[in-house]
């Protein structure tokens, strides 16, 4: 198991408490496991600095309106593939599947696409298998990177590591991500709902959810508030 994987979960899972108190064994993790360039290693310090120090209403506040609210920057995969399409239902099961073969059980309320569930998912596998594992989505990193570089936001600097990590693959497949285009204004919530409404997608039942290690499992108990929720109130 590699928990450099695990690390950049928990880096892209709203930020809480949790997070903030597990910020010396996030950069004990990314040192002693040496996975990443140095270059990749100081900008992911910076972020757990930013992370550990910051206003924690001003950091959700901002997370919200990143991955939240902007749909560009969505952390779930398929959303940069296929949007609206049929085709990623098929391509989500098909995921879901491949995680159960692995002895991976989401809950109910995760979707397998989700970049946090598929990062936890590549801490299981041996390096060499996360690592092409990972080359399927690098076109989507990439772009994802290049994003959050526009807004300067220190993000960047997790994706910039995933992009680091995946290896090339002759037979990856070329993935075309949908182009940025304009989001709605992150304020504007009947915008908002607008955009992102679309048919729902269900999934076969009987999955369990498996148990996470302690540091995992405290920092991803996620409280997002609601759109439009005041800061820091849970819905």
């Amino acid at each position: 198991m590699k928990k450099t994987f695990k690390v950049l979960s928990a880096l892209l899972s709203y930020p809480d408490e949790a997070l903030q108190k597990a910020a010396p064994e996030l950069r004990h993790v990314i040192e002693e496991e040496d996975l990443l360039p140095p270059e990749n290693r100081r900008a992911l310090h910076a972020l757990i600095e930013d992370i550990a120090t910051g206003d924690l209403y001003a950091l959700q506040e901002r997370y919200v309106e990143l991955f939240d609210r902007t749909r560009s920057l969505s952390l779930h995969l398929f959303e940069h593939v296929y949007g609206e399409s049929r085709d990623r239902g098929q391509a989500m099961i098909d995921l879901k599947s491949l995680y159960e073969r692995n002895g991976l059980y989401l809950s109910t309320s995760e979707l397998p696409d989700y970049l946090p569930a598929f990062l936890e998912f590549l801490a299981t596998l041996p390096l060499a298998e996360a690592r092409a594992q990972l080359s399927q989505p690098a076109h989507i990193l990439t772009a994802l990177a290049e994003r959050l570089h526009k807004r300067q936001a220190p993000y960047e600097a997790v994706f910039q590591a995933l992009t680091s990590l995946a290896v090339s693959a002759a037979d990856a497949p070329t993935i075309e991500v949908s182009p940025e285009g304009q989001d709605a204004d992150p304020n504007d919530f009947a915008a908002l709902d607008a955009q992102w409404e679309e048919e729902a997608v269900t999934f076969s039942p009987g999955a369990t959810p498996s148990c996470k290690d302690r540091i995992i499992s405290q920092i991803r108990a996620r409280r997002r508030p609601a759109a439009g929720a005041p800061k820091g109130v849970a819905p």
